[in-house]
């Protein structure tokens, strides 16, 4: 499993939020490519990195996204907003490695096919949900769908993997539910990150233990609830996974 530190964009800050909810921000630091840099020089291999302004179509980061994809040589997965292909194509053209897209890909399934087609392997599926329901447009809208139903219909796209974010949980250091988290573990079709509400190694162990593929970690690794180092020793250098640039 590997572990990888969120980078969360909003105003040209990096952010951290609480319950997914834009005007409850916990952490807020003001350079975002130095803050990528440090997490890849503590240990970390891949960085995790959302426009939250893309996402909730109030703004856009791109110019520091492709700084911090740049000049951090890590491998990085890059969500928030990706709503048309020119969009994926400026990501990936710029160096992400693997892009992640939600609203679009709940609301056109024929769209999400073309561009896993495309890019194999580049493609992730970003599916946050709050008390079990799928969310879409950065978390503000219920979609009436749910894992159980709704991951059995990606099996056959070639995809680098699902990332499942309980966002009720996101930023409270309250804690993962373990039943829910290890049965979509089990449903997926693909390597499943998780994310939202992990707060302690047993958790991480857990998760580990369970099959999940990684897992992205906000507010526990920005506060030091969790050890960046521990938590970089044992999941966090994926030395295969960093670019050779």
């Amino acid at each position: 499993m590997i572990a990888a530190p969120a980078v969360d964009l909003q105003g040209g800050r990096c952010v951290q939020l609480v319950g997914g909810r834009p005007d409850d921000v916990r952490v807020s630091l003001p350079d975002p490519v130095a803050q990528a840099e440090q997490w890849y020089e503590r240990g970390f291999g891949t960085l995790h990195v959302v426009d939250l302004d893309a996402a909730l179509g109030t703004g856009d980061n791109l110019d520091l996204i492709i700084r911090i994809v740049t000049t951090t040589p890590a491998e990085t997965q890059v969500g928030g907003g990706i709503r048309d292909v020119a969009r994926a194509r400026e990501l990936l053209g710029a160096g992400v490695d693997r892009i992640v897209v939600g609203t679009r890909a709940l609301d056109d399934p024929d769209w999400l096919a073309g561009l896993a087609g495309e890019w194999p392997g580049r493609v992730m599926v970003a599916l946050d949900t709050r008390h079990g329901r799928i969310l879409r447009k950065g978390w503000t809208e219920e979609t009436g769908l749910d894992l159980a139903s709704y991951l059995p219909g990606l099996s056959a796209l070639s995809l680098a993997g699902i990332l499942a974010t309980d966002v009720g949980r996101e930023g409270r250091l309250e804690g993962i539910d373990r039943e829910a988290v290890g049965e979509t573990i089990s449903l997926s079709p693909h390597p499943l990150w998780a994310s939202g509400g992990v707060t302690t190694v047993e958790e991480l162990e857990y998760l580990d233990e369970a099959g999940a593929a990684g897992v992205v970690l906000g507010m526990a690794l920005y506060t030091e609830t969790l050890d960046p180092s521990d938590v970089a020793t044992r999941w966090g250098s994926g030395a295969n996974m960093v670019k050779d640039r």
